[in-house]
């Protein structure tokens, strides 16, 4: 990607470094959302379970310095960020919308958050309490190691998605989503979190085509690793690697397959009108 040189958002909250952090549990991820997201990335959520249920000891908080790679990564994902904003503001502007941007929070191991307890074993994810997205940048590095994602680009979808889940926000379509969810079944639950996780990727295929418009940000090869990336984190693929058995009515993400489709849909099209997954017959 070319992507050096370029304006950074000034949304990039880095806790990176800061330790002692005093950690404030309870709130948005569930007991079983946590556990599933943790199964999907390879995590032990048993682990993760008992910090969820034993608070950390508050501490003071410490700081050490960045390392040259992580200010660079964070560079990266300022000027990404910077993108999704300007590629958001002009086209929810043709809506007649205005376009309130989000904050991004870079964090090691853990954080707070409007949502609860933000681990990195929860893997990035978009608080919606308080319109933040949380990443712990060593997940990054998981992608090329355990999933096979490799290069930036790859790396510019993950942020592209959850941004796209703050579009979702924004337009209503996640609240709508979760109160569909309450008296549901778990399977119908599942049904319409993976139907609220393919729009987003689309919403990040948009994203690209209208960030290759504006700025010609794409080199060869960009989108094959973004296509990459969208099927290493098919539930399919990591659910047949990490447990050796496929459970459909587990999946909360979307197949490889779906996944790859509908952010070419959105990459393709740059039309968000498209992207409607609750609507469509056959996802």
């Amino acid at each position: 990607m070319l992507w050096k040189g370029r304006r950074q958002s000034d949304n990039v909250e880095d806790r990176r470094g800061v330790t002692g952090r005093r950690v404030a549990l309870g709130g948005g991820l569930g007991a079983l959302a946590v556990t599933i997201i943790v199964l999907l990335l390879g995590g032990n959520p048993e682990e993760v379970m008992q910090n969820l249920q034993a608070p950390q000891a508050s501490g003071q908080e410490q700081s050490r310095p960045l390392t040259a790679e992580e200010k660079e990564l964070g560079e990266f994902v300022g000027v990404i960020l910077a993108d999704t904003e300007d590629v958001w503001r002009q086209v929810l502007r043709q809506e007649g919308m205005a376009y309130r941007e989000p904050k991004l929070v870079l964090f090691s191991q853990a954080t707070d958050s409007a949502c609860g307890f933000a681990h990195s074993a929860t893997g990035p994810f978009y608080c919606s309490g308080d319109e933040k997205v949380y990443i712990d940048l060593d997940f990054f590095q998981e992608m090329q190691q355990k999933l096979g994602a490799r290069g930036d680009f790859a790396w510019a979808y993950v942020i592209a998605h959850e941004v796209g889940h703050h579009v979702q926000n924004l337009l209503g379509i996640m609240e709508q989503a979760q109160e569909k969810q309450q008296g549901s079944s778990q399977q119908d639950a599942n049904r319409l979190m993976v139907r609220l996780e393919l729009q987003a990727d689309f919403l990040a295929g948009v994203w690209a085509h209208h960030a290759q418009r504006l700025k010609g940000l794409l080199e060869p090869g960009d989108i094959e690793e973004g296509l990459n990336a969208a099927a290493a984190v098919g539930d399919d693929r990591i659910m047949k690697r990490e447990q050796g058995v496929v459970v459909p009515d587990a999946f909360t993400h979307g197949t490889s397959e779906q996944r790859v489709r509908w952010f070419t849909l959105g990459f393709k099209t740059g039309d968000m009108r498209q992207g409607d997954t609750f609507a469509a017959p056959e996802l």
